[in-house]
């Protein structure tokens, strides 16, 4: 598992995906070690479908 710093988590009710670079996106095809930041505009939560926006860094989280 990656930083904390690195990783954003989807704040949709009952997701909660936890979107790390360093294992990037499988489904999405998004290859290990891509940012949140540059992942492509239209990417989708893999778990639930919704856009970046729902998406919020893991700044501050337990180490």
């Amino acid at each position: 598992m990656g930083k904390f710093e690195n990783m954003w988590q989807c704040q949709t009710a009952n997701c909660g995906y936890i979107y790390d670079p360093e294992r990037g996106d499988k489904k999405g095809k998004i290859p290990k070690g891509t940012r949140f930041e540059d992942l492509p505009e239209d990417w989708k939560c893999p778990l639930c479908g919704v856009g970046k926006a729902f998406f919020k860094p893991l700044v501050g989280a337990a180490a």
